[in-house]
């Protein structure tokens, strides 16, 4: 039970995780179904000796097939595209009239239609959307008929206009698969099938049923990419420590590389005023402490202007031993404590 359930929210978990069905940007559809054309209404006129005689009729056709293609272009829920189709419909029964029973007619009606479309689509679920939408452009009819008073085969090109309504279900985001209905109505169908016979139709009302597939010319436009992060300032040091060896103020390597960083930095920064405080250990006694560090903030000084420093800039004191890095008994010896601290 339990593994069950889990596959079924699997398959939900797919189900829901795909992009809606609208369509962005460039697009290709094809589509086919049935259609079916309602009774025609028509007034026949038949030029005579004696003067026109009128006749009503009525024209009935079967259940037929439709297909379209589009091509179109989306933009925020809108899609506006250009459309191509073709109906054929055979005549199943026609009718005089005030006259007599139906007849078994023979004919067909055939239409290829040219319709520019303006289609939106409104969100239902994660992949599924709802098309609402209309069209207008051109119908070409060929009615092919036999009547009592001689056959009909004409052709031509109709105003026609159509309304449209379906569901759309995206299947990746690319492709999306859809049903359609549509209604449309094409104006004014007369006819003159010879020189003293003439057919005043009403329009054609037609309904269409497909299915088909749509496909996006190209995938979703990508997201643009955050702007670069600004880069964060590297905060100044401003604080520099100088060790010396036990009972030492002479500088080290080690100590003139971290003096030639502290004035790379006082360079950065432009500042005036540098701060040299010497510092010892407690091994000795405080006054012996007391001078041996002045004499290492001396010696840091003294580097200070070799590198390049103002000498009336850096001002120098000694703290002996009064504060310890480290604390530590008295007459211990802690290289931490035996120090100079360079500041700006």
């Amino acid at each position: 039970m339990n593994t069950k359930r889990a596959l079924l929210a699997s398959i939900l978990s797919l189900a829901f995780a795909l992009p809606a069905a609208a369509t962005e940007g460039w697009y290709v559809s094809v589509e086919g179904g049935g259609s079916w054309v309602k009774e025609w209404e028509q007034l026949r006129t038949l030029q005579t000796y004696c003067g026109p005689d009128f006749k009503e009729a009525l024209a009935e056709f079967d259940t037929g097939w439709a297909a379209f293609g589009a091509g179109g272009f989306g933009i925020a829920g809108w899609r506006f595209e250009v459309e191509g189709g073709y109906r054929q419909n055979d005549l199943t029964d026609y009718v005089i009239k005030w006259w007599g029973p139906k007849v078994d007619g023979e004919g067909e009606v055939t239409e290829i239609s040219a319709m520019i479309n303006v289609l939106y689509d409104v969100p239902l679920f994660d992949r599924f959307s709802l098309t609402v939408g209309l069209g207008a452009g051109g119908d070409y009819a060929s009615v092919k008929m036999n009547t009592n008073w001689g056959p009909v085969d004409e052709s031509d090109w109709r105003f026609a206009y159509q309304g449209i309504a379906g569901l759309n279900y995206a299947l990746t985001e690319l492709t999306v698969l859809f049903v359609n209905y549509r209604f449309a109505n094409v104006r004014d169908i007369n006819l003159e099938p010879a020189a003293n016979y003439s057919i005043d139709g009403g329009d054609f009302e037609k309904h269409a049923a497909t299915a088909g597939v749509r496909f996006a010319l190209a995938g979703p436009a990508a997201a643009a990419p955050p702007p670069p992060a600004t880069p964060q300032p590297v905060p100044l040091e401003r604080e520099f420590i100088v060790f010396f060896g036990f009972n030492r103020s002479d500088l080290t390597a080690q100590a003139l590389g971290t003096i030639r960083k502290a004035v790379g930095s006082v360079r950065d920064s432009g500042s005036a005023a540098i701060r040299v405080v010497g510092h010892a250990d407690r091994a000795g006694s405080i006054s012996y402490n007391k001078a041996l560090s002045v004499r290492r903030a001396q010696s840091v000084k003294k580097a200070l202007i070799g590198e390049g420093v103002a000498g009336n800039s850096i001002s120098v004191s000694g703290r002996g031993e009064s504060e310890p890095a480290v604390q530590t008994a008295d007459g211990i010896r802690e290289p931490q404590n035996r120090r100079v601290h360079i500041s700006f």
